[in-house]
């Protein structure tokens, strides 16, 4: 059963000080491709990123600390993130995932743009194409999806930022008086990072492609990662994985050349990025529309690029775990920040609030409203993370306060690794290999003191595995009597064998 459409003046009684009766406001959803927070100056004072619009969305709004993707069972992190975006749903609860057992057969009737477009929302998009939720975003009233990770105006950031432009022109030459909601997505900083000649010698960075050599050396270029380590003390648990040994410009170098020149490359395109959500905020300004507009800025999930010695999206250290997002709008304080404990699959539901919409029972995400008021810190105590799109049952993290437990289980038992940490106290997660000759700034499992704390999180680690309906469980947990489910193994071409041309697509396509 879905709950439809929005009473008449619930929004004005939401914020009663910021809209006029009658107003409904407008929602720009910005998304970009694999950032990590600590990318951005509002995270990481330390960091060379210039990015002055996000600066000034964030004076202007409000900051969450504990925004989290939630996790994935594929190698392609961005295609659950997506899901729970558009649906509002759990990691195990999406149609994607086990056959859709836990997810409404009629999910699509309530995913983001059918929820707006029935509230008489005008609805667009443009994004990347792929790796994502095709049924959800065909919703769209409009829709201009292409994968542009280019470094000119036509083939890269530019592009969807022309496809706003044009949107919002024809909106006012039609005098169109609809609100909107507008999911503004890019195709970057997600590799290949081929960013603009100006902006890679802004950072110090080539678009290297020589795999026999090693990118040069440049002062521009940021500071390697305060947790950057050459290599990841065990495996991963995802052999072959493309982020890790694959990226142009990386494969599975871990060296400070190549560390170094891969961000600047990443700075080079989120700063692209940057300039583009400006031209649309000055567009918005200029039709007066910017003041009702709520824009929410995020990413689908975080990303390593050397941190703790790993590349990719594939992990749960809270550089990739975590996600930016910023939020301005009518009712929001500006220059304040929140932990908020937050997930993507709470978009959804804080968007029918924003706009007085009724929200899907479908949805089993948080309205943040009440956080984004100043009513409240946060809307749930514990965050629960996974990734087993490897060998599995892969990687399980749970946090509460400042404690957060990793467990490793991969690589059928050979890799079976567990880590403490209190984030207050060590909040980039080093590890011994970090060598900070500090009883605190490591991972505190082995650590006898802490044994009662790692029974705690132990516990509520497997109580969130079955809350949220995990379908596997890990070496030291009861079973449960579950059957996890059934994996089909891809066919391996053989030592020396040629891969056929649809098998080379498959590998150089993108996560």
């Amino acid at each position: 059963m879905k709950r439809l459409l929005f009473p008449g003046l619930a929004l004005a009684m939401l914020f009663p000080c910021f809209l006029k009766a009658g107003d409904r406001p407008n929602i720009l959803f910005v998304l970009v491709d694999d950032q990590s927070p600590f990318d951005l100056k509002v995270y990481n004072p330390d960091s060379s990123q210039e990015s002055p619009t996000i600066d000034k969305l964030a004076a202007g709004g409000m900051v969450f600390d504990g925004a989290y993707h939630m996790g994935s069972f594929s190698g392609a992190v961005c295609t659950p993130s997506r899901h729970m975006i558009m649906t509002g749903r759990t990691v195990w609860h999406l149609p994607n995932t086990q056959d859709g057992m836990h997810c409404p057969d009629d999910i699509e009737a309530n995913v983001m743009a059918e929820v707006f477009n029935r509230a008489g929302y005008d609805t667009m998009r443009t994004c990347k194409k792929g790796n994502s939720y095709a049924a959800a975003n065909s919703k769209f009233q409009v829709v201009h999806d292409a994968t542009k990770r280019g470094g000119t105006a036509e083939t890269g950031s530019a592009w969807h930022g022309d496809r706003v432009i044009e949107y919002l022109e024809e909106r006012e030459s039609a005098k169109d008086e609809d609100p909107f909601l507008i999911y503004f997505g890019f195709s970057h900083p997600h590799d290949t990072r081929d960013g603009t000649p100006e902006l890679l010698a802004k950072y110090g960075a080539t678009n290297h492609a020589d795999k026999a050599t090693f990118p040069p050396a440049n002062s521009k270029q940021p500071a390697l990662p305060v947790n950057y380590l050459g290599e990841h003390p065990f495996h991963h648990g995802h052999p072959g994985l493309r982020d890790e040994v694959a990226v142009s410009g990386v494969w599975e170098r871990r060296d400070e050349l190549t560390i170094r020149n891969e961000l600047g490359r990443e700075f080079a395109c989120n700063e692209y990025i940057d300039q583009q959500m400006d031209r649309v905020f000055k567009k918005l300004e200029a039709m007066g529309e910017l003041e009702n507009t709520y824009i929410i800025y995020t990413a689908d999930h975080g990303m390593a690029i050397g941190r703790h010695g790993l590349q990719g999206k594939q992990n749960l250290y809270e550089h990739t775990w975590r996600v930016p997002f910023i939020v301005k709008g009518p009712g929001i304080k500006p220059g304040t920040r929140a932990q908020a404990n937050s997930y993507l699959l709470d978009v959804l539901p804080t968007m029918c609030d924003f706009a007085g919409i009724e929200a899907p029972d479908s949805i089993e995400g948080e309205s943040l409203k009440p956080v984004l008021t100043g009513e409240k810190e946060t809307v749930r105590e514990t965050l629960y993370g996974v990734y087993c799109g490897g060998t599995k049952p892969g990687m399980r993290s749970v946090k509460k306060g400042d404690w957060k437990l990793i467990k490793y289980d991969v690589l059928d038992g050979q890799v079976r690794e567990t880590q403490l940490f209190n984030l207050a106290e060590n909040p980039n997660e080093f590890l011994a290999e970090h060598g900070k000759g500090s009883a605190t700034l490591t991972d505190l499992a082995e650590n006898p003191e802490y044994a009662e704390k790692l029974a705690e999180m132990e516990a509520l680690l497997l109580s969130e595995m079955r809350r949220l309906d995990d379908p596997y469980r890990l070496w030291d947990q009861p079973d449960d009597g579950l059957t996890p489910p059934v994996e089909t193994k891809k066919s391996q071409p053989k030592k020396g064998e040629k891969k056929s041309n649809k098998k080379k697509k498959s590998a150089a396509k993108a996560e």
